[in-house]
Parts: structure tokens; sequence; C-alpha cells
């Protein structure tokens, strides 16, 4: 079973310092915009680069992706529960939930 974190929990854990932002959207979507600090993990890679990118498997990691009708960040999700990771959660809601909040998103896109 997936838990799921609020925005407001997800702001102030980012604020804090105490989480790992994982977007499953990977590619375009990641360079485009994604929450402060998200690293960039599709599902299809979780079992290659997981170990790399998230070598603490107990820390606090969040993986979200564009809205609760996406399925990727429960994926994702369950496939790092699966590998080991013992504090994963999900923000359903997604970037869209966040932008539309007002909070700050990073993009990779150089202008």
């Amino acid at each position: 079973m997936t838990v799921l974190i609020t925005r407001d929990e997800l702001k102030a854990a980012i604020d804090a310092g105490a989480v790992t932002v994982v977007d499953a959207l990977g590619g375009d979507y990641y360079a485009q915009q994604h929450l402060p600090s998200a690293i960039a993990l599709v599902e299809s890679e979780v079992a290659e680069r997981a170990a790399t990118l998230l070598p603490d498997r107990d820390a606090a990691i969040v993986t979200y992706c564009s809205n609760p009708a996406c399925p990727n960040s429960k994926a994702v999700a369950n496939r790092l529960t699966a590998l080991g990771y013992t504090d994963v959660r999900t923000y359903r809601e997604g970037i869209q939930d966040w932008v539309e909040a007002g909070l700050p998103v990073e993009s990779s896109v150089t202008v």
C-alpha cells in the first residue's frame, strides 16, 4: 500500500531538508519543471538507478508525478518499496497541485 503525503507536509519536509523528492515523470516533463531539489527517476529505471541515486534505503523519499490521474508516482514508490526502501510516500496530487498553490518549482531548461 502506498502511503500518501499532503502538500503542506511535503513543503515542510522540503524546507527542512528532510526528504528526497523523486519526480516520476522524467524526461522533458522534469526538464520543464520539477519540485525543488527533485531527482528524476522513472519506473523503468528504478532497478538500474535507485541504488546510485538513493543509497540510503531508510531515508525519507517522496514520489510524485503530474496529478492524481497519473500512475507513475505510485509505480515508482511500489518499485522502491519492493527494493527494500522503508520510508517511501507519494504526493498523489502531484506537480499540478503544487503549481496551482503557487509554490516554487525548478527547471532544467535553459533559455
